[in-house]
């Protein structure tokens, strides 16, 4: 993946970015923002949500990326500052990734961490 990866705050690689824009577009929704928090749960202890979401809640970080914006809340940031949200598109997957320099251990589903 062709990235700086960012320590400081969440990343959204280009292709993720696209892939967010076309969905957007889909839905002709410009005023969505894509959300990711981390929740309890998952058979690591912790889970990642990840969604469209139109509202803005006190103390969340908003980063643009080529016209995407990602919101973290407050409680998530220390969990996700690192990570970075791609898209694949394979014969055996198609989906959002997330890979978390934060995780210390993972389930196979991938959606969950500890």
């Amino acid at each position: 993946m062709d990235l700086d990866r960012r320590e400081d705050q969440i990343n959204l690689s280009p292709v993720a970015a696209t892939k967010v824009k076309s969905l957007l577009e889909q839905e002709g929704r410009e005023d969505l923002s894509l959300r990711i928090s981390v929740q309890p749960g998952g058979c690591s202890g912790l889970r990642y949500q990840l969604f469209f979401d139109e509202r803005t809640l006190d103390g969340d970080v908003v980063t643009d990326f080529d016209g995407v914006s990602v919101v973290v809340d407050r409680m998530s940031v220390p969990y996700l500052n690192g990570a970075v949200i791609d898209f694949v598109d394979t014969i055996e997957k198609q989906g959002f990734t997330i890979d978390n320099p934060n995780a210390t251990g993972s389930c196979a589903c991938g959606d969950s961490f500890n």
